[in-house]
């Protein structure tokens, strides 16, 4: 009996997603007994031309990382969900849009202002250099991929059928979503987010809460934060109650405060909002001008309620003027 097919793909993210893979240890073994991996570029030597050859849906299960950021990130995705029956939005930035989406906050021009001509680590010469998407070489053309306007999360751009969070998902939850698929149980229904809880990160966290009211704001390394206490309770912006559980709650574990990389919790369609309702609840002020000296403390507060979820959310992006 054939085994089931599986494809593994990095588009615009750090690779953190491709080492969460291994980090499941010995499994990474009983997934390779159990899978024919076809499609693997980080780790294996395939091309798209391989993926192209290949029979539509012929691929079991696509495993997809990474945000959309270039004509190339948007072609695989389209062949890849061409070529297989379950496609999975895998990591933060396939989910949400992740950290690459926080270039929605400006525009592609910017971007190529300050990297090619005003970044001071470039070598400067004729004003500075952008890159083309097509240029003539001596030896034929040179063809690059397009980086486009507005960065985009996986679901903005082709069919989704399943979403595993996280920045990177967690080793368990890996192996547990693969371990249910080997079973042979009935899959899940369509849009299901796997490897996931249903409440928040609070509910897994064993610091404790007791709400108290806050006047000041600190950044984590600012203060001495204390082991058992709510990191919240001490003023420092934990995104635990916006955030989706199922890490384990392990940046609190570890004295930090939860990121937000597992996204908004059930019911919850901006988590930047759902944030800010929870800041709003505990802030010790009533005059608008003493609430806003104390929001004012919290250092970039976009890329903190909105650090994997920008592409995905109500704001989206900036407009060009």
């Amino acid at each position: 009996m054939a085994k089931p097919k599986l494809a593994l793909y990095w588009a615009a993210s750090c690779g953190g997603c491709e080492i969460a893979v291994l980090d499941i240890h010995e499994k990474i073994l009983d997934v390779a007994n159990a899978f024919d991996i076809v499609f693997w570029p980080v780790a294996m030597d395939f091309k798209y031309d391989d993926v192209r050859k290949m029979e539509d849906k012929s691929i079991d299960l696509c495993l997809f990382n990474g945000a959309i950021r270039n004509s190339e990130n948007a072609e695989i995705a389209h062949l890849l969900r061409a070529k297989s029956k379950a496609l999975v939005a895998f990591g933060s930035c396939a989910v949400e849009g992740g950290i690459p989406g926080l270039a929605n906050l400006t525009t592609k021009d910017d971007i190529f202002r300050f990297v090619y001509k005003e970044s001071p680590s470039v070598f400067l010469q004729d004003g500075g250099v952008y890159p083309q998407p097509l240029n003539t070489m001596p030896d034929g053309g040179l063809e690059i991929p397009e980086m486009w306007e507005t960065v985009k999360s996986l679901d903005q751009e082709i069919d989704v059928d399943y979403y595993i969070p996280g920045c990177p998902p967690v080793p368990n939850q890996i192996w547990g979503v693969i371990e249910y698929i080997l079973s042979g149980k009935p899959l899940p229904a369509k849009g299901s987010i796997l490897g996931a809880g249903v409440k928040t990160c609070c509910d897994e966290c064993k610091r404790e809460r007791k709400e108290k009211k806050l006047k000041q704001f600190f950044r984590p390394y600012e203060i001495e934060a204390k082991p058992d206490e709510c990191l919240l309770d001490q003023g420092i912006v934990c995104m635990g109650p916006a955030t989706r559980d199922g890490c384990g709650a392990l940046c609190p574990i570890a004295n930090m405060p939860c990121r937000g990389c597992y996204g908004p919790p059930p019911n919850v369609k901006d988590q930047g909002a759902k944030m800010v309702s929870a800041l709003a609840s505990v802030i010790d002020a009533q005059e608008p001008e003493e609430i806003e000296k104390i929001l004012d403390q919290i250092a970039d507060p976009i890329g903190t309620f909105y650090r994997f979820s920008l592409a995905h959310s109500i704001l989206r992006r900036v407009e060009k003027s």
